[in-house]
């Protein structure tokens, strides 16, 4: 899990989060959630997770701070904005890489905010320079990280990030084929899969 929470870190790091902003983080996944968890301890306020898998929301509102949006049902730039009194996230962080969720990321954005990329769309996405521009949104990307896993390390040994929850489904080093065909097409309860070695 120091692997992904890095990704999440790297990822807060670049949106420069000043105490207090508000976030919001598409995908549920084990990216968008440790990134969330990311944003949070770096001093967001409150982070609003948004997906579609039911299961996955319901896991990220165990967290205190976090709030789910399940965009079937919700439309994500209005919550934020009566969240905020009409004036949106501070940053959006897009761990989905979901080429529909990437269509209107820059709704929920206040005017001055950064979005931030760090889901990988399988083929190229249309963004809309235009409404970029109006808002004057700075544009950050992240592949993998950079310089944070001792970071991530020290924050779970803390106490500071709990990421063992995300950890939805356990297997024993010999059943590794079984984990990595089970990976392969997991459940929407599932968050990341882990196998564990016997010492």
């Amino acid at each position: 899990m120091v692997e992904p929470l890095a990704v999440g870190m790297h990822g807060a790091n670049k949106a420069r989060i000043r105490p207090g902003d508000i976030a919001v983080v598409v995908g549920a996944g084990s990216i968008g959630m440790v990134t969330a968890l990311a944003a949070l301890a770096g001093g967001c306020s409150r982070v609003f997770v948004s997906d579609v898998q039911m299961p996955k929301l319901e896991l990220a509102a165990k967290y205190p701070g976090i709030t789910p949006v399940n965009v079937r049902e919700q439309n994500l730039a209005d919550v934020v904005r009566a969240a905020t009194e009409g004036w949106g996230a501070d940053i959006v962080f897009e761990a989905s890489g979901n080429e529909r969720a990437m269509q209107g990321l820059l709704e929920p954005l206040c005017p001055g905010g950064c979005v931030v990329f760090i889901g990988i769309p399988l083929s190229t996405v249309p963004l809309d320079i235009v409404a970029a521009q109006a808002k004057e949104a700075r544009i950050e990307n992240v592949f993998r990280y950079a310089h944070v896993f001792p970071r991530a390390l020290a924050m779970m040994s803390a106490g500071k990030i709990d990421v063992k929850p995300l950890i939805t489904n356990r297997f024993t080093f010999d059943d590794s084929v079984k984990a990595f065909d089970f990976a392969s097409a997991m459940p929407p309860s599932s968050v990341k899969v882990q196998v564990e070695l016997q010492a």
